[in-house]
């Protein structure tokens, strides 16, 4: 009797399809001949009533359906790497899928590198890095690690700082000699802001605080965009105010192409935090990839390099 859930075996060996592409390649790493890898394909889809892929004569492609079903495919195969590694009593070596977010610059100046070392060191665990303007939404089961700026978003889910981070106000010589520079935030009204739509934070409003008193100020400028760089690069060339993160124009401000004003008020946190789903705390490759992470940002080193690197 043919069983109504698929066996595990049949998963990975359609991810093991899907990765390497053609029947071929994967009859090659399994052993068997390419027929016999078509035949047993032939048989899921029978089963499961919709084609899978694609077939050409060089290469398969997956059809919509097979793109749903390898990617429940791969998230049951790693928790079920996570079950086998949890009621084990060795210590086994990460492996299974690990799907990251990360904001577009910081990720691909700094998260796409470690991840390259991260997996030299764990050959298999199978890395998918997702580069986003914003953070996926916690409700969806997008990542299995995000890289977040900021307070942590949600008691539902871990948070690990891994590096400490600071927004600062800042402008060009250039900007500050034609305009003046603001001495308390409602100065900042008077001025060119120049504007970054990201997240979830209230667009156009700027917070600073002094003691215990925080004032929001309503900001304008002529220029804004969702990209951090393009925003940094405005400021550069002299059109404006910017509120930006420390990662991203600490060697500006020491080779004083850029200026810190109103360097007395707080703006808010964006510690940088590597944030994952309360049931991936157990998980071997998660707790190995975040350690690796914090590892990495923790020295002193690090933290200097980092300072002079864009997101």
């Amino acid at each position: 009797m043919t069983p109504s859930n698929p066996a595990p075996s049949e998963m990975a060996f359609f991810s093991l399809l899907a990765r390497y592409g053609s029947l071929s390649a994967t009859a090659r790493e399994l052993g068997v001949s390419t027929a016999a890898v078509s035949k047993r394909l032939a048989q899921m889809e029978a089963r499961l009533g919709v084609q899978l892929l694609n077939r050409t004569t060089r290469r398969a492609s997956l059809t919509q359906e097979g793109e749903i079903y390898l990617a429940h495919a791969r998230r049951i195969l790693a928790d079920i790497d996570d079950m086998e590694q949890q009621v084990s009593s060795a210590v086994a070596a990460p492996k299974g899928l690990l799907r990251v977010n990360a904001t577009l610059g910081f990720g691909r100046s700094h998260v796409a590198p470690l991840i390259s070392r991260f997996v030299k060191a764990h050959p298999e665990v199978e890395v998918q890095l997702q580069l986003t303007v914003n953070p996926p939404p916690l409700t969806e089961d997008a990542f299995d690690v995000c890289i977040r700026f900021g307070e942590p978003p949600d008691a539902r889910v871990v948070a690990r700082m891994i590096a400490p981070n600071r927004r600062l106000l800042c402008a060009s010589p250039a900007y500050l000699a034609r305009h003046g520079t603001p001495r308390v935030p409602h100065d900042l009204a008077r001025h060119n802001c120049i504007g970054i739509r990201q997240g979830d934070e209230a667009y156009g409003i700027w917070r600073l605080a002094s003691g215990k008193h925080t004032q929001a100020v309503k900001v304008h400028g002529n220029l804004s965009t969702s990209d951090g760089e393009i925003a940094v690069n405005w400021a550069l060339d002299g059109h404006g105010i910017l509120m930006r993160a420390e990662w991203d124009i600490a060697k500006y401000l020491r080779s004083g192409r850029l200026v810190q004003v109103l360097e007395n008020y707080r703006t808010p946190a964006a510690d940088i935090h590597a944030v994952y789903p309360a049931r991936h705390q157990h998980s071997a490759r998660v707790k190995a990839f975040v350690d690796f992470l914090a590892r990495h940002f923790e020295k002193p080193s690090t933290r200097a390099a980092g300072l002079a690197t864009d997101w």
